[in-house]
């Protein structure tokens, strides 16, 4: 039995860490499903936040819990090997099972790693060093190819690489750091709903957003690896683009020998309805990053990275790591995706989004020009307020009222429950929101 008591808890850990955090004690025992105990208080929050959408099948899961896959758990965690020097029967069956059910047939090509920071740099690297032998092998004496194509409001991570083009509204996560100076482009966002006026607007963002890019091109081409993006850029606003750019984002790559990169380490294994948010725009990338509800972070990759000598997934040490991503992350993951597999959670984040989608549009009819913008995939929906002022009390009303949600973008709230939500907690949540709304927003 632990000598710290919950109320203890944040007074013990901020003696040497910044307690940066919620006044809630996470229960790892009593929490359940859709609710997370604070052990502090004694009480259930609804969950829709899903520890940052990493979380795909809740609290305790009975299938997480049994006897026979506790033990498994158990004695993986025991010792830690190095994956990318000794294999393992554990690593293997994990492996089999990714293939089975979450690798797409088009990204063939795995590479393992801790951290989705660290799962975009090495898409990255994949990428310059794909581009810089392409150069050689067209001919250019001088190494080039070691700039990306980004877009603004895009969250990439916070390691080397990634402060270059992570920028949202929090300056913060990137204020004082060394940046490359890459090519930053507007994000064609769309407004919901897509009305004439919005559908407009979005196309006529989508052309600027082209021509910048090409304007890139045009002075610098044989310096650009890849273009990244979201799918759905999550920090940033929950950005939503439509099927039509990405398809001239494909096009490009194609036409300039440059890597398309889509960062799915918050959109993957199910959130919008999709294993993977790229399929709902029939648009497949070079390299897709993943992590978050994988635990085990990395990237697939296509088989055009094998069509110049010596690329990463050929010759050894060009990426890599001591773990090649953790043991134990293998292990709970596989268990995850059986359990997605088994009771078809990704059709039920989509049938479940579009319900809480209805409800939300159903209530923004009480609260009229005070909520906008509600928008959706499957179970990664956000909507806006007013203000920042407003949205974080609105936040903290919903904590009050024992919620849990996340910020994004300068004046949205979003939600990320896990995979397994049902009506009922919907109804709840959106009970729980309608009281919170108009009790700030009633003046």
């Amino acid at each position: 039995m632990s000598s710290i008591k919950p109320e203890d808890v944040h007074k013990v850990i901020s003696k040497h860490m910044l307690p940066d955090v919620m006044g809630l004690v996470c229960d790892l025992k009593k929490s359940q499903g859709m609710y997370i105990y604070d052990s502090k208080n004694r009480v259930n929050y609804l969950d829709l936040f899903s520890f940052f959408a990493t979380s795909p099948v809740g609290m305790n899961h009975p299938k997480m819990t049994t006897k026979e896959f506790k033990e498994k758990l158990g004695y993986v965690a025991v010792n830690k090997p190095s994956n990318s020097d000794v294999y393992t029967v554990e690593m293997a069956e994990f492996v089999e099972t990714f293939s089975r059910i979450g690798i797409p047939e088009e990204l063939p090509n795995l590479f393992l790693i801790s951290g989705g920071a660290l799962a975009v740099e090495n898409a990255l690297k994949t990428a310059f060093d794909w581009k810089v032998r392409k150069n050689f092998e067209k001919g250019l004496k001088e190494e080039k190819g070691h700039k990306i194509i980004h877009f603004k409001q895009a969250f990439h991570g916070r390691t080397g690489y990634t402060l270059s083009m992570t920028n949202t509204f929090d300056p913060r996560k990137t204020k004082y750091f060394p940046k490359f100076n890459w090519p930053r482009i507007i994000n064609p966002k769309i407004t919901f709903p897509i009305n004439d006026e919005n559908l407009k607007k979005v196309q006529e963002l989508e052309q600027q957003s082209i021509d910048q890019i090409n304007e890139v091109i045009e002075k610098e081409g044989d310096d650009i690896a890849g273009i990244i993006i979201e799918p759905i850029q999550g920090e940033g606003g929950d950005n939503h683009f439509r099927r039509e750019f990405f398809q001239e984002l494909r096009k490009i790559a194609d036409e300039n020998d440059i890597l398309l990169i889509f960062d799915e380490v918050q959109t993957g294994v199910g959130l919008t309805g999709k294993m993977w948010a790229y399929e709902h725009f029939e648009v497949a990338p070079d390299i897709m990053a993943f992590g978050k509800k994988t635990q085990v972070c990395g990237i697939l990759c296509s088989n055009r990275i094998k069509k110049v000598k010596n690329n990463v997934f050929e010759e050894a040490s060009r990426i890599n790591s001591t773990w090649g991503g953790n043991l134990v992350d293998m292990v709970r993951f596989q268990k995850y995706l059986e359990i997605i597999d088994e009771e078809n959670l990704i059709e039920n984040a989509e049938k479940m989004g579009n319900y809480f989608l209805n409800k939300l549009n159903n209530l923004q009819d009480n609260f009229k020009e005070k909520i906008s913008n509600i928008r959706g995939r499957g179970l990664m929906i956000a909507f806006d307020l007013p203000t920042t002022e407003k949205r974080d009390q609105i936040r903290k009303k919903l904590y009050e009222n024992k919620v849990l949600s996340l910020p994004c973008g300068s004046n949205s709230i979003r939600f990320r429950p896990p995979l397994i939500i049902e009506e009922k907690h919907i109804d709840e949540a959106i009970n729980i929101l309608h009281k919170s709304l108009k009790e700030i927003l009633s003046d």
